[in-house]
């Protein structure tokens, strides 16, 4: 009997744990304002090419905005059904170019599988998948690089989030770089993710595009939505496009999608320089601005005066990388902490932490102070095993 009671006890340990993590900014937040411190294989075409019509979601319309707020979205999105009569097959994407071709190719779908789907094999192969699919049809540009940087040199029209939601400064682990090209070289090579089919868009599920009733939903991987377009467009006999060869520089892509000046309000800057999508200080003001903290003197972001600090991370990012952000954010002996979402829309706009925030929370970071080690949780469903730091514990009501 003692020995059941002390499993019980055990095994409630981390969500205590969890909700003094969460309450906790509330009360050191109070405390410090009144005592403060210092400071894919080609398809060849078989038949004469179909005429295009004008489809839905072409590759002049984006994904950055929505129709819904993030919960109606995902509301509306739950609702309707995936079509497994509408999961087409596509045949290999056969390679068709020389060694400089193929090195720029695996590693523009390198990159978009891990800032688009995060370290998860399904998600990046099905993200791969659709990459390989556009560049085969004609509606698409004819390269992957092509495809994963379509749109990006306008302000508005990406293609792909991660190309112009400041994401392209993202540094990634050698280690997901591995796994990622290795994935690339294989859907090159001919590997085909049957389980997107002929899907040539997704998106978020928190996210509702005005073209998405105009497309059939054939798979849910991950968080993300896989479509494909009604009728012959939406078959294998739709992919009528070559692919030649002829990739553009990566390199030259990047520098042209960062030097594009675009809306402040597109999307919220990530964590990537240091800087807090939304800050709550100690008075309980919201500061949801992305504004740069002014620097401290070691050149690195400082931190308002205290301060808890809302980022943006990403399941391509480094654990460590993501430690070091944070520390960047909380200098000093300053109370401070960092919390961060995978989407700007699961952010809070107070403490202490809804269930809804809790719940999707993917990191949580409390900087060493007094003598106590730092506190350093990771939703492990999103960072498989990291390296520091320990398990989010799951949250409850």
């Amino acid at each position: 009997m003692v020995a059941e009671q002390s499993d019980k006890t055990d095994g409630i340990g981390p969500y205590v744990a969890l909700a003094a993590l969460v309450l906790l900014p509330l009360l050191l937040l109070a405390i410090f304002q009144s005592h403060p411190e210092p400071e894919q294989g080609q398809v060849e075409a078989t038949e004469q090419p179909l005429m295009m019509p004008d489809l839905p979601a072409s590759a002049e319309d984006t994904v950055l905005t929505s129709e819904l707020a993030a919960d109606d979205a995902q509301a509306r999105n739950a609702a309707v059904p995936v079509d497994p009569a509408a999961l087409s097959p596509i045949s290999p994407f056969a390679f068709r170019g020389d060694s400089a071709d193929r090195t720029r190719a695996r590693d523009c779908l390198a990159l978009a599988a891990m800032a688009e789907a995060g370290s998860g094999d399904a998600d990046q192969r099905a993200v791969m998948q659709v990459v390989l699919n556009r560049t085969r049809h004609p509606a698409f540009a004819n390269t992957v690089c092509g495809v994963v940087f379509e749109g990006s040199q306008r302000p508005t029209g990406c293609q792909f989030t991660f190309t112009c939601d400041g994401s392209l400064a993202r540094r990634y682990s050698d280690g997901a770089w591995r796994s990622a090209r290795a994935r690339a070289e294989e859907a090159l090579g001919g590997y085909v993710h049957q389980a997107v089919g002929t899907a040539t868009h997704y998106h978020a599920d928190y996210v509702y595009p005005y073209w998405s009733p105009s497309l059939d939903k054939v798979a849910v991987v991950g968080p993300h939505i896989f479509l494909r377009w009604k009728g012959t467009w939406g078959t294998q006999r739709g992919f009528s496009a070559r692919y030649a060869g002829g990739e553009p520089d990566p390199l030259a892509l990047r520098s042209r999608a960062q030097a594009v000046e675009r809306p402040a309000d597109l999307l919220p800057q990530l964590v990537d320089e240091g800087v807090a999508i939304r800050t709550i200080t100690a008075d309980g003001a919201s500061d949801s601005s992305g504004a740069k903290p002014s620097p401290s003197t070691s050149a690195r972001p400082g931190s308002p005066d205290p301060g808890v600090h809302f980022v943006l991370v990403s399941g391509g990012d480094s654990p460590q990388a993501l430690v070091d952000r944070a520390r960047a954010l909380c200098p000093g002996n300053r109370y401070c902490q960092v919390y961060g979402w995978s989407s700007a829309s699961d952010m809070p706009g107070e403490l202490p932490l809804p269930f809804a925030a809790r719940s999707t929370l993917r990191f949580s970071y409390l900087p060493a102070r007094q003598g106590r080690d730092p506190i350093v949780y990771f939703d492990c469903r999103l960072f498989p095993d990291p390296t520091i730091g320990t398990c989010l514990p799951q949250a409850r009501p």
